[in-house]
Order: C-alpha cells, then sequence, then structure tokens
C-alpha cells in the first residue's frame, strides 16, 4: 500500500470515529422522524413535536437532547419557549469529509 493510500485510511479511520455519535442519533427511527419533522417547519417546540408523535413530551425531550448534542438541532429561545431547529450544514460537512476521505482511500474516483 503506498503512504498516500495509508495516510487517506487514517484520515477516514479518524473521521469515521469522529461521525459515530451522529451515526447512532441517525439510527434511531424516531429521532429520523423529528429530523424529518423539522425538515418541513422553520421551528418546532417540544410540544408541537409531541403532539405529532406517539411517544410522550419527556421521551421527545430525550431524543431531542441526543439530536442537540450532535449538533444535527440547535435550540432557538424566543420569550420563555425554546424551539428546535435543523442545523444539519455542519454534520453534512463531516459526512462529507468522510465520503472524500473514504474515497481517496480506496484509490477509485467517485463515478467510476
Amino acid at each position: 500500500m503506498g503512504e498516500r493510500n495509508k495516510a487517506a485510511r487514517i484520515t477516514a479511520l479518524e473521521l469515521f470515529r469522529k461521525c459515530l455519535p451522529t451515526f447512532r442519533a441517525l439510527g434511531d427511527t424516531t429521532r429520523q422522524d423529528i429530523i424529518m419533522l423539522l425538515g418541513q417547519h422553520p421551528r418546532l417546540n417540544v410540544g408541537q413535536i409531541a403532539a405529532q408523535s406517539k411517544l410522550s413530551r419527556p421521551a421527545i425531550s430525550h431524543h431531542l437532547r441526543i439530536l442537540k448534542e450532535t449538533g444535527l438541532v440547535r435550540i432557538v429561545r424566543e420569550g420563555t419557549e425554546n424551539y428546535y431547529v435543523l442545523n444539519a450544514s455542519s454534520v453534512l460537512g463531516e459526512l462529507k469529509a468522510l465520503i472524500a476521505a473514504v474515497e481517496a482511500s480506496s484509490g477509485s474516483v467517485p463515478g467510476e
């Protein structure tokens, strides 16, 4: 294996490890549903999300906390109310970097 491919593989492994919390967060169907719901609305509070789910408010809050910790959502405070907003751009950047690193480590050209 060439030194360049070896370095690219190490970078890809580091990026995989960095993206693990995101993969774990996205691996849950409830969190997937919340992300899709937030993608359809500019902002929602816990009650509004719970109203469109079979889960309780505390359960929704638990899932939102995980999504917030990974950077997939952020909180916008308006008065006394907390609203959740989809914030996927930074996470998408990390995932794109991972894809590029995997492609570079495999020695393949995208689209071939």
